[in-house]
Formats: structure tokens, sequence, C-alpha cells
């Protein structure tokens, strides 16, 4: 693979919205679409959740993670998105300029037209939480066992307590039970279920797995691995209610106390965020305060069904094609204006090809060096003079000006570039 140095769209996450937006974009238009990704492979954090449960929106099936995945991945690819795999990108600028780290090509620099932004979310951590007690193992986000358990085939311990009963939380509880592990109880510190209703009713409450809300963890106890931990019930201010503590004996504890949007490089490209989602500000194209630069699944909100974040990547992707197919009908309209034989600079920089049918034109410029006898000021396009005019000398200091008329119009339409040269007649 070759990479370019211009794309109509870059898409930042090969998840659910960053498939769906490459996707999306290419069927509205965009010739050159890459989608960077971090991980070696594509499908973001479906390829670990092997449940049922998806498509059921998109495809009007009850597919599997991985297969969802895979039919975003089969048409992507024929479609001709570009991928770049095993790839970080270390910054975004508001003028789409990405900066990556390619363990096959190195460092890289690529602009594009415009980006999506589709970087998903992390789980929060126990120091987001401070639960207190020593850092013994046994200690996991649900995500990460749901990972190792999935896809690495381990089985990070045999008797789990799970604080949180958010949707990865209560998965999980069902899939340790499934490979013969002990799953005590889940703690919710909510009045309320955190996840999706389904979910508790066939993974905690089909499986005898009690529930308790108005829960947490006052203490982890153990300091080499796990050994136990103690409950406590909290008031609707989450205080502790005394004399309700409990200790849990266990040798593993999971964390499924919520997601947070991935919004580093949105910061860095100056992107505003929503202090309540946690994610950009966006309209209804899902374009942030950034010109051309858009952002959609679990990076904007978290969302409850993976085909929603497919929908909102979609639009995102779509909305991104069509800014990025006007800007390059906007920059077709115009004709850089190139310094040539002692010229320092020219104002204006590009020329609207259209703009002589309003009138005259005054390039105005000044030189690199004086020329003290007469001289030719010339316009001319890549093969021909469009316009030639004398001065008796030029000099550093003295602004000169060449006017274009409206009859030069159609030259310079024809014109991929337009330069000026200052010379003397003696060398003509």
């Amino acid at each position: 693979m070759l990479v370019k140095k211009q794309y109509d769209v870059v898409v930042i996450g090969a998840g659910p919205g960053g498939l769906a937006a490459a996707i999306d974009a290419k069927k509205a238009g965009a010739d050159d679409v890459l989608v960077v990704e971090r991980d070696v492979e594509l499908g973001g954090i479906l390829l670990q959740c092997i449940h049922n449960g998806f498509g059921l929106q998109t495809f009007q099936e009850d597919l599997p993670g991985p297969e969802y995945a895979q039919r975003y991945i089969n048409e992507a690819r024929s479609l001709g998105v570009e991928f770049l795999l095993d790839t970080m990108v270390m910054d975004v600028t508001s003028q789409r300029k990405l900066y990556l780290s390619s363990r096959d090509f190195g460092y890289l620099e690529v602009d594009a037209l415009a980006i999506v932004l589709a970087m998903g979310c992390r789980e929060r951590t126990r120091a987001q939480v401070r639960i207190p007690g020593y850092r013994p193992n046994g200690v996991f986000t649900a995500g990460t066992a749901q990972r190792w358990v999935n896809v690495e085939g381990y089985m990070p311990g045999n008797n789990f307590v799970i604080l949180g009963s958010g949707d990865i939380g209560m998965i999980m509880a069902r899939r340790l039970t499934f490979e013969g592990a002990h799953v005590e109880r889940v703690l919710e510190i909510q009045s309320y279920l955190s996840g999706l209703s389904r979910n508790y009713v066939q993974c905690l409450d089909d499986w005898d797995i009690s529930l308790q809300l108005q829960h947490t963890i006052k203490k982890i106890i153990g300091k080499d691995r796990v050994e136990a931990i103690e409950s406590v019930a909290v008031d609707d201010k989450w205080n502790y209610i005394p004399g309700t503590e409990e200790i849990i004996p266990c040798d593993t504890l999971l964390l499924s106390v919520g997601l947070i949007p991935e919004n580093e490089l949105s910061k860095k490209a100056g992107v505003a965020l929503d202090p309540v989602t946690g994610g950009p500000y966006v309209d209804e194209h899902f374009q942030t305060n950034i010109p051309g630069i858009f952002a959609a699944g679990n990076v904007v909100h978290v969302y409850d069904l993976v085909d929603y974040v497919s929908m909102a990547g979609g639009e995102a992707g779509k909305s991104a094609a069509e800014f990025a197919l006007a800007e390059k009908d906007r920059a077709a309209r115009y004709i850089p204006l190139v310094p040539g034989m002692n010229v320092r600079y020219i104002v204006p920089h590009k020329l609207d090809k259209k703009a002589l049918e309003r009138g005259d034109i005054s390039l105005q410029m000044r030189v690199t060096r004086p020329i003290e006898e007469d001289v030719w000021m010339e316009v001319r396009g890549e093969t021909n003079s469009i316009v030639r005019r004398s001065e008796r000398y030029v000099r550093p200091g003295e602004m000169v000006t060449i006017v274009l008329k409206p009859r030069m119009a159609a030259e310079v339409e024809k014109a991929g570039r337009l330069t000026v040269d200052i010379y003397p007649k003696s060398e003509a």
C-alpha cells in the first residue's frame, strides 16, 4: 500500500462507527478514504463481543459481534477503502493535518479534506472510582476480562464479584458462569440498573446471579491477590450506611463502572467538548465546531446498541464526503499565483477562475532585487504568455502592479497556475 499525502476523508478508528463512516463516505462520492486504526485488526471492540444481540436494527438479524463487524469490513474493502493498521495518530490539527506513527511506514504526515473522529470510548478504572485498599492482583475492568476470556483464552479468576451493572459487566457475569467460574454477586451504587434490561434478564436473572442495588465496595481485602471485598449499602447521596458492611470472599473483582469517550485527539484539534457527555458538540450532520472535522459513535456519547453507532457513523461519513467534495470544487475554482524570476511575493496568492468576468484584477508584488534598467513584467500560464508590460526600473522598496483584464479570462481559466516574472529587457 502506498500512503498518499492527501485523502478526501480520513477516519480515525476502525470500530463499528469508523467502518460505517468510511463506507458511507465512499458511497457519497469520496474517492480517497483512509481508515487509521491503532490495533492490528479491524472491528474494534466487536471482536471480543462473541455474544449475540447485534444487528437487530441494521440487518434485522441477531448476530454475534465479530460477524456484525465482518459484514462492514467486507463492504469497506469491496468499495476500495484503504486501511492503515497498527498505526497511532499522534496529533490532529484544526487544519485537518494528521501526524501518524506506523510500524510499517514509520512517521507520516497526511492531509485530509475532512476527518471523522471515531475513536470510541474506554472503561473507567479503579483509580477513577477511588476504591480503598492495597493494589493486589485480581482487579480488572470488565472489558479487559472479556478480551482475555473471549480472544486470548485466559480465565482471570475463579470466584468473582462485579462492581457496576453496566452491560459489559452483566454480560461477563453470564460468560464467566459458562466457563465454570462462580459469580457471587453484582453490586450497583445507583438505585437503578445501569445497563439494558434485557441484559439483566438474560445474564443475571436467568442464571440466578444476585444484583444488589445501592451497594458499593468499601474496601478491597488482600495484598498480593484479592482475597475478599467489603461491601456496604449507601443512601441516596452515596453515603455509607453504618452496620450494612459485609465481607464477600472472592479472588477477582471486575469493574463495570462506566465508559468515557476517547477525546484526547479531539482536544488537540481544538474540538469543543460537552462536559456532560465528555464528547464533542456536534450538529445534525455530526460536524464539530471545527469545519471539516466530524465525530460519531461512542466518541460523541456512549450508545447502548451498536446499530445506533453504525447509523451515526454512516451519517458522519456521508457528511464528511460532502464537505470534502465541496472543498475540492472550491479548490478547483482557484488558480495559484506563483512568484517567478525576481518576484518575492504576489497578492492575491490565488485567483478565482471566474473573477475576471466581474472586472479588472490587480496583481501587486515586490521584487527580490533592484533592476535599474527597462524591465518586462510578465504573467504566463504553463505554455503561453497572458500579459506583459514594461517598467523603467524596479526596486524592492517600491510595490509594482500588473493588471489582468476581462479579455484575458479564457486564457486564465485554461491555466493550471499563473507565474509572474520580472526581468531586464536585455535578457528577453
